[in-house]
């Protein structure tokens, strides 16, 4: 599985720490990510709140599963690209 983590704090690099611990993952991408992340997972220079360049990039790299760590994209991705692609979306509920 592949994996994308939207973040580049401490929160996201906890996430991907667990995530990499999980033998169906193949691949961890962070973006932006941060020195911590380098070490466990891929970053890339796409910023949290760049939503089209964050579905393209999903798309090209056939990520899987996304996971949002900060609020700001959170709320973002909602009405914004809730239906612009046909995987599956995991939103948490407020």
């Amino acid at each position: 599985m592949k994996i994308l983590v939207i973040g580049g704090g401490g929160r996201e690099h906890a996430l991907v720490w667990k995530l990499k611990q999980s033998s169906s993952v193949d691949r961890i991408f962070c973006a932006p990510g941060n020195a911590g992340t380098t070490e466990i997972a891929e970053n890339i220079a796409v910023s949290a709140t760049d939503l089209p360049q964050l579905l393209r990039f999903a798309k090209q790299n056939d990520v899987d599963l996304t996971v949002v760590g900060p609020d700001d994209p959170l709320a973002m991705v909602r009405p914004n690209l809730r239906h612009a692609s046909n995987r599956p979306r995991f939103l948490r509920k407020n």
